[in-house]
């Protein structure tokens, strides 16, 4: 997956060690796991554009008021995966 030469990342004792558990409960390596971790991740750019692509499609134009409204309905999901009410 990677193409790049490898480079280090600090982290603590527990972090590396549960790393290392899920890389091998996985069958794959440290390596692997993060690259998976980063990829499946978007940027912040990267979803304001996904934002206003799904805008597009629905045929809303992409204002601050309808960006803040879809900021406020996901804070709102996550708080509730979070096992927090909103």
């Amino acid at each position: 997956m990677s193409s790049s030469k490898p480079s280090s990342v600090k982290t603590t004792e527990a972090v590396r060690d549960r790393l290392r558990i899920l890389a091998q409960e996985r069958g794959t390596t440290i390596t692997e796991l993060l690259e998976e971790l980063a990829a499946s991740q978007l940027t912040s750019a990267e979803q304001e554009q996904r934002a206003r692509e799904a805008a597009a499609e629905l045929g809303l134009e992409y204002t601050e008021r309808l960006q803040r409204t879809g900021q406020s309905a996901w804070d709102r999901i996550r708080a509730h995966q979070d096992g927090a009410a909103a």
